[in-house]
């Protein structure tokens, strides 16, 4: 489903998308460590998430979408809604 990725065979696919995880993880650990404007950071990260949420929405019929087991939907529908009800008690 993902430009690049989708020429690989699905197990280097799955392995390359899940690595590449790691870095983003750890910059995200540095900036909420080192960062005075914590608060912006939380921001965009609820819009990403909610984001998240509707693309995966949108290619929920996708013929190659993989992410229809509920492990996945829990990851990706929990921080979406934990951020669209922080974003609107804000």
């Amino acid at each position: 489903m993902f430009p690049g990725l989708s020429l690989l065979n699905d197990k280097l696919g799955f392995t390359i998308f899940l690595l590449a995880h790691i870095p983003l993880f750890g910059l995200l650990a540095f900036y909420l460590l080192k960062s005075n404007n914590i608060n912006s950071l939380i921001y965009y990260f609820e819009i990403f998430f909610i984001v998240h949420l509707i693309l995966h929405l949108l290619y929920l019929h996708h013929p190659k979408n993989e992410f229809k087991d509920w492990i996945s939907w829990t990851l990706i529908i929990t921080p979406a809604v934990l951020g669209f009800i922080d974003l609107a008690l804000v």
